[in-house]
């Protein structure tokens, strides 16, 4: 089995900074894209940054030059940093990526179970 873990969420105040972390567990044999998804009340869940095995990044307009994506590959996780948080920053933020464990070697996309950002003064 293989598991993402969130962590880092919180409440924060406009123009603030977060860092969100996601760790992958189990019988992996490699990761590949990794990114950040949120949702917010009421909207569809959509994307906010992605980073491919070798380093490549793609941002959504509404985030670009404020959030940072990164990854660790020996530590199997992926990183958010959020800069300069507005209230329209608030969402549930989840992280995703395309996993092939160990036995059998199939490419499976996973998602964590979310962590609340919250920006309000």
């Amino acid at each position: 089995q293989v598991q993402l873990v969130e962590s880092g969420g919180g409440l924060v105040q406009p123009g603030g900074s977060l860092r969100l972390s996601c760790a992958a567990s189990g019988s992996i044999f490699s990761i590949y894209t990794m990114g950040w998804y949120r949702q917010a009340p009421g909207k569809q869940r959509e994307l906010v940054a992605i980073i491919t095995s070798v380093g490549s990044t793609n941002y959504a307009d509404s985030v670009k030059g404020r959030f940072t994506i990164s990854r660790d590959n020996a530590k199997n996780t992926v990183y958010l940093e959020m800069n300069n948080l507005q209230p329209e920053d608030t969402a549930v933020y989840y992280c995703n990526a395309d996993i092939a464990q160990v036995f059998p070697r199939l490419t499976t996309n996973y998602w964590g179970q979310g962590t609340q950002v919250t920006v309000s003064s």
